[in-house]
């Protein structure tokens, strides 16, 4: 193994860099908004105040919203040209495939009765899947005795809410001795088993690896994944990206199926807090690629679920809030959310 693929393995061995086109870009995003705001308010001035009241305090929104403008430009490119290179540390492509393609599935569920037994088969039907462990978060429906009659192995996490359910997952895929791959997925049926080739394809390149579903050709008409928010999810991704310029491409944080090296998940999980709930995915994301680890995306294919959705995707409106905890995590960092 080379060096620069050693680094990508011990955590926190990454030397802490700023994120100037993350900040480049919001302060740019800023300065775009205010001057939108002050065109906005010039036409209704126009219309309400024609004495020009106003106009001297809208003329002076209109000229200093180019000051964060011009501030965000000149960050982007002092990170693009003169940090980049200095945080593309890697001499070579990563190749370290795993030992065996034996893995485990773990499945979060919570009231999932009509989509677990169908998850399930689905996964223990694949040749490279080992067991099929659900994680029962309090469900007050049938979902744990179809899930055994499945043939998954069913634990119960009772402390509520999704990082919890996701954290306990991971755990109790990373403890097994006969397989060193953990796949996390949803029991909703939304994830298909057969995309675990392409995992594993990507496997070697990585510590992680992430799907994406923001592509297009991979994704069914009417899922719950509204337009708003697969765009909100690229939007989070690309800013996780410039947040962590040159260690990968990002554009969808919000997504559960994902497969990881389950020694890179015995180092990782004392880094994660799993009290941060509906946005854990992207606290999951940000926290391993400042940690060192090695995350790239795959594209999957994304289904209708079964059932009624439970997470952030319940409707636009909730989704905008927890992306805004998601972007708010990425900036200033993660806490304990409701």
């Amino acid at each position: 193994m080379s060096n620069a693929d050693t680094r990508s393995l011990v955590p926190g061995s990454r030397p802490p860099s700023l994120p100037a086109l993350m900040y480049g870009v919001l302060l740019s995003c800023a300065g775009f908004a205010v001057y939108f705001f002050s065109v906005l308010m010039h036409v209704a001035c126009l219309l309400l105040d024609p004495q020009g009241r106003l106009a001297g305090f809208v003329q002076g929104l209109l000229w200093y919203s180019g000051m964060p403008v011009f501030a965000g430009f000149l960050l982007i490119l002092f990170d693009l040209f003169v940090l980049l290179p200095r945080k593309r540390t890697r001499s070579d492509v990563r190749w370290e495939p795993p030992q065996s393609p034996a893995l485990t599935v773990v499945l979060t569920a919570y009231n999932d009765e009509s989509s677990i037994g169908p998850a399930v088969e689905d996964f223990r039907a694949h040749p490279n899947v080992k067991r099929v462990v659900v994680v029962d978060n309090n469900s007050r429906d049938r979902t744990s005795e179809i899930a055994q009659l499945a043939g998954a192995e069913v634990v119960h996490e009772a402390r509520q809410g999704y990082g919890y359910c996701v954290y306990r997952a991971l755990t109790e895929g990373s403890i097994q001795t006969d397989a060193e791959l953990t796949l996390l997925c949803e029991g909703d049926m939304t994830f298909r088993a057969r995309d675990i080739d392409k995992f594993l394809a990507y496997m070697p390149h990585a510590d992680i690896v992430n799907g994406t579903r923001i592509v297009e050709q991979l994704r069914e008409f009417n899922t719950q994944l509204t337009t708003f928010m697969y765009y909100g999810n690229f939007f989070a991704g690309k800013l996780l990206e410039a947040k962590h310029l040159g260690q990968g491409t990002f554009t969808d944080v919000g997504t559960t199926y994902k497969l990881c090296r389950n020694n890179a998940l015995e180092r990782l999980m004392p880094l994660l807090n799993p009290a941060i709930n509906l946005e854990f995915n992207a606290h999951f994301l940000d926290t391993a690629l400042g940690g060192g680890f090695s995350v790239v995306e795959c594209p999957v294919s994304f289904h209708l679920r079964l059932g009624v959705s439970k997470g952030g995707n319940v409707n636009n409106l909730r989704a905008l809030k927890v992306g805004l905890r998601m972007i708010l995590g990425i900036v200033f960092g993660w806490r304990r959310s409701q």
